[in-house]
C-alpha cells in the first residue's frame, strides 16, 4: 500500500494553510468558494482520505460482519418508542464502523404468535443475535429458550422474559420501582382509603412486577389487598379516561391512583373532569414534557423516571461483545438508582 497523503500535502499543492484545508474537510464556513473548490479538486487527485475512514475501514477488515435484529412491542408514538428507538440508533451509528448491522422490527398486534414470527423474519434477514422487548407469554419465552440452544443469544430489555434463557435482561429493577411507588403513596393515603392500580397490561412483564411490587409493599406498610382495585388501559388514551372516570364514580373514598402504564395524560383529564384534583394523588413512571406539565399543574404528584435511551442503546453493546469476544454479561443488567420526580425536580 503506498504512503498516504496529508493534510500538510493537500495544503502545500493547494497553496493556503493547513487550517484551511481542515475547515473544508469539516464542511466549516469562511472559505471562499474558489479556494474551497481548488482544495476539493486536490483532494480528489490525490484520494486523500481522512484519519476517521481509515480507521473505520480497518474496523471492518477486523471483523467478520455481524448482524443484530431488534424486535419492539406493539406501540405507536409512544416516549418509550421514540427514545428506545433514539438509543437504537445511538448504538447503530457506533457499531456501523465495526461492520455490525441493526435491522429493526415491531409487532403491531399483542398476539405472542406475531413476536415469534417477527423474531424468525428477523433470523431469515441474517440476525445472529436478537434485542428483545415482547409479552411475557410462555411460547414467547419457551421460543427464546430454544433460540439460545440454537446459539442465536437474546437480550430482553425493558419487560423481561424471566423463565427463558435469555443472555440477560437491560432496564431498571421494575419490582423495586413499583416498591418505591408504594412507599410514596403511603405518605399520601391512609390504610383505610381506597387506590386504583392501572396498568397497561398484564401480560407484560414489566406492568406485572411493578404491580406486584406495588402490592407487595402496600401490604407491608399495613395496606389491605381489598383496598387496592387493579384495572388494565391497554396503553390506551380513551380506555384510561373510561377506567379512572369509571373508578371515581363508582368509588367514593378513592384517593390515590397508581399509572403502572402510560397513557397519564388520560388518568389525569378524569380526575380533572370530575373536579377531583385536591382529592387524588397519582403517582406514575417515566418522564417527558406531558408529564413534566401535569406535575407542575399538580395533577400528578410524583413519577419515577427510566432510561429508555440506554434500554435500546445497551442491548446491541452487550449482543455484539458477546459474538465478538464472548463476553458474558449479568443475567440482570438493572439501571442503577431510582429517581423520584415531583413539581420541584421536573426538569
Amino acid at each position: 500500500m503506498g504512503k498516504r497523503t496529508t493534510i500538510e500535502e493537500i495544503a502545500q499543492i493547494a497553496g493556503v494553510s493547513r487550517g484551511t484545508v481542515d475547515r473544508v474537510l469539516n464542511g466549516r464556513p469562511h472559505v471562499r468558494p474558489d479556494v474551497r473548490a481548488k482544495i476539493l479538486s486536490v483532494i480528489e487527485e490525490t484520494g486523500y482520505i481522512s484519519p476517521q475512514e481509515v480507521h473505520r475501514q480497518k474496523l471492518a477488515e477486523t471483523f467478520k460482519p455481524l448482524h443484530l435484529g431488534v424486535l419492539l412491542p406493539n406501540e405507536r408514538e409512544t416516549q418509550f418508542r421514540k427514545e428506545v428507538l433514539l438509543g437504537i440508533e445511538k448504538g447503530r451509528e457506533e457499531l456501523e464502523a465495526a461492520a455490525v448491522r441493526v435491522s429493526v422490527s415491531s409487532c403491531e398486534t399483542d398476539l405472542p404468535r406475531e413476536a415469534i414470527e417477527r423474531m424468525e423474519d428477523l433470523l431469515e434477514q441474517g440476525a445472529e443475535g436478537l434485542a428483545v422487548c415482547a409479552l411475557n407469554d410462555r411460547s414467547v419465552a419457551r421460543y427464546v429458550s430454544e433460540l439460545s440452544e440454537r446459539g442465536v443469544p437474546c437480550v430482553t430489555f425493558n419487560s423481561d422474559l424471566p423463565d427463558s434463557r435469555r443472555l440477560c435482561f437491560v432496564g431498571q429493577d421494575i419490582r423495586r420501582a413499583g416498591r418505591v411507588a408504594a412507599e410514596l403513596m403511603a405518605k399520601c393515603v391512609h390504610p383505610s382509603d381506597r387506590i386504583l392500580a392501572t396498568v397497561g397490561n398484564l401480560k407484560f412483564d414489566g406492568h406485572r412486577q411493578r404491580l406486584a411490587g406495588f402490592q407487595e409493599r402496600l401490604r407491608e406498610l399495613g395496606y389491605s389487598d381489598e383496598r387496592v382495585t387493579v384495572a388494565e388501559t391497554f396503553n390506551d388514551y380513551e380506555t384510561t379516561v373510561s377506567v379512572v372516570s369509571e373508578a371515581l364514580a363508582r368509588i367514593p373514598d378513592l384517593r390515590g391512583v397508581y399509572m403502572a402504564n402510560l397513557s397519564i395524560s388520560g388518568c389525569a383529564e378524569a380526575v380533572r373532569v370530575a373536579g377531583k384534583k385536591a382529592q387524588i394523588y397519582i403517582i406514575c413512571h417515566d418522564i417527558n414534557d406531558g408529564i413534566r406539565r401535569l406535575l407542575r399543574e399538580g395533577l400528578v404528584d410524583f413519577t419515577i423516571p427510566q432510561d429508555f435511551i440506554q434500554q435500546g442503546y445497551e442491548p446491541l453493546m452487550i449482543l455484539t461483545n458477546y459474538l465478538r469476544k464472548g463476553k458474558t454479561p449479568d443475567t440482570a443488567r438493572f439501571s442503577g438508582r431510582i429517581h423520584i420526580l415531583c413539581a420541584e425536580n421536573a426538569e
